[in-house]
């Protein structure tokens, strides 16, 4: 992001930043050239939180440079290679190998699930570059399919994307109160704040070879706060595909930490699975040797004594989800707990920890798939007065596919602040295409939203309509983008039931003069739930224009992301 387009920035005095081709919840990938080395590279240019005060920032910052040191140090043929870490304009940029191919993620959606083996592959790549990151005291914390590589033509299996890794020692974000990762990816320890550490990412894995087994995790669910409660209390049911790898996928997927699978472990059984077709059972804890020549380490850090924790205690399921398979796979075995307010603990705590309203997720669970009245249609009284989102408020960059939003008040806006000046037009991400509307603009969407026009409005609604990006272009208005946004946040009230935290911010866009709009409001019904907008309105070439995206309070990082793409390849084609 920032006013120079792609191929004119040059960060350090070295590396020329010439194409896009990626960006997830921490910052945006470019593909560089190293005009030193004349060689190409990847770039990764780490975007600031707005919503950190400034010696927050700071420290987050240093963080990002101590610990992508540290990374550099790693040296491991299944770990992404971070080539050097520069500063320009006060933001870090790390730059690393350029991987020619696409992620795991990716493949999954274009391809399906793989099978056993594949997946027995992948998981021993993956569990030899964490063993050798924890060694190094490195733990990655953002394990998940996006942040796997697959390179073309050698299927090299590379672990990428340490953003948001943690060195030991070092201060986390965590501690300074932001939750950071993946919810359907992450530990239960984690996510509670009890502790974290390398059996943290290796329930990661677990659930990662769910996805890859299944294509979907199996914490999957239609809202975070059902996320966070079947990662911390839910039965865990590894999905049919899953059993040929099952003792692997249950040891991993323990939710006591101290009797997880190790690293060491779970490549054995993976391997004697390639090796024999069949996976053999966990060795049995505590750990004294076994089949490795020279004895086996059963847990990463399996050199402390072992503990006998309070466990985890699942409680009831979920509901089924769709057919049942004819041979379902049992859940993993329930352990009873003499202090059943145990889980119920936990699942505060990890709502806690992830910055948002325990009250208003668990009210709110079933009610952010956007099954009521969509954003601008006709019966709702937001198209009968103003201009963006008060006049249409269904509106708002790894693969993530499972974000998790900052801050923590019930209507969350962990990425708050006007976009930075774009001059548009740039190629669509990965995972995105670019939509050349007839109404006479280009941008990029995500590839799974479908074109609805409605009046002098167009939208692009995901499946469900749970995002709903909006794009409305009129005649210029008296006080321009700024008086347009000011009227229809003093509207806001009238047009937007439950309007709150309404804010608006004059900017550019392009070098045009821009407002930026955000507010929170309760979506048109019970069932709908509370939802964020995020819009920016600009004028250029004598014409007004407003994008807008709108998306339930527990995915706003997921919704800022396509509002800021949108926003970012916005082009004029003319009708």
């Amino acid at each position: 992001m920032g006013t120079e387009g792609a191929g004119f920035r040059l960060i350090a005095g070295r590396y020329r930043l010439e194409e896009r081709v990626g960006r997830g919840g921490m910052g945006v990938v470019w593909r560089a050239s190293d005009q030193v080395l004349g060689r190409q590279v990847a770039v990764k240019e780490l975007l600031p939180d707005d919503s950190l005060p400034d010696d927050d920032a700071r420290r987050r910052r240093e963080r990002t440079f101590r610990e992508a040191r540290a990374v550099c140090q790693l040296r491991h043929p299944h770990i992404i290679v971070v080539h050097d870490v520069v500063e320009q304009d006060e933001r870090p940029y790390l730059v690393m190998e350029l991987i020619d191919g696409g992620s795991l993620a990716d493949r999954i959606s274009r391809h399906g699930p793989v099978d056993a083996a594949e997946a027995a592959r992948i998981g021993i790549a993956l569990l030899s570059a964490l063993h050798t990151a924890h060694e190094a005291g490195v733990l990655h914390r953002d394990i998940k399919p996006a942040n796997v590589l697959i390179e073309s033509g050698t299927d090299r299996v590379v672990l990428t994307d340490f953003g948001i890794a943690q060195v030991a020692g070092a201060t986390t974000l965590t501690e300074t109160g932001s939750f950071v990762g993946s919810p359907e990816y992450t530990a239960p320890e984690r996510m509670s704040g009890l502790r974290t550490g390398p059996e943290s990412d290796l329930w990661s894995l677990g659930a990662l070879l769910c996805t890859v087994l299944s294509g979907e995790s199996p914490f999957r669910r239609d809202s975070l706060g059902g996320i966070l409660h079947a990662v911390v209390a839910d039965d865990i049911r590894p999905p049919v595909q899953a059993e040929p790898l099952l003792p692997v996928v249950r040891g991993l997927l323990d939710r006591d930490p101290d009797r997880r699978l190790g690293a060491a472990d779970a490549e054995w059984m993976l391997r004697t699975y390639l090796e024999t077709g069949r996976t053999p059972a966990a060795p049995a804890v505590p750990a004294t040797g076994g089949p490795h020549a020279g004895g086996r380490v059963h847990r990463i850090g399996g050199s402390r004594t072992p503990k006998t924790p309070e466990p985890y205690a699942p409680t009831q399921p979920d509901l089924p989800r769709g057919p049942v398979p004819s041979a379902p796979v049992q859940p993993l075995p329930k352990r009873s707990s003499p202090r059943g307010v145990l889980v119920a603990a936990l699942l505060v705590a990890a709502l806690a920890g992830a910055g948002v309203s325990a009250a208003a997720l668990l009210l709110h669970r079933h009610g952010d798939g956007g099954g009521g009245t969509p954003g601008g249609t006709a019966t709702s009284p937001a198209t009968r007065t103003g201009t963006g989102p008060a006049g249409s408020p269904g509106a708002s960059a790894g693969t993530t596919p499972s974000p998790a939003p900052s801050g923590a008040r019930p209507a969350p806006a962990p990425t708050s602040g006007a976009p930075r000046p774009s001059s548009g037009g740039h190629t669509a991400p990965s995972g995105y295409r670019t939509a050349q509307d007839p109404a006479g603009f280009s941008l990029a969407v995500p590839e799974d939203f479908t074109r609805t026009p409605q009046g002098e409005r167009v939208f692009y609604f995901s499946p469900g309509r749970t995002f709903r990006l909006g794009i409305r272009i009129t005649a210029p208005q008296p006080g321009g983008p700024q008086g347009v946004m000011e009227r229809s946040a003093a509207g806001g009230p009238s047009s937007n039931p439950g309007y709150h935290d309404g804010r608006v911010t004059r900017t550019t866009h392009g070098g045009h003069p821009a407002a930026f709009w955000e507010f929170t409001w309760n979506g048109f019904s019970a069932a709908e739930g509370p939802r964020h907008t995020y819009d920016l309105c600009w004028e250029e070439g004598g014409l007004l224009y407003d994008v807008w995206v709108s998306a339930p309070v527990g995915k706003v990082r997921e919704a800022r992301e396509y509002f800021d793409v949108a926003a970012d390849t916005f082009s004029v084609t003319g009708v």
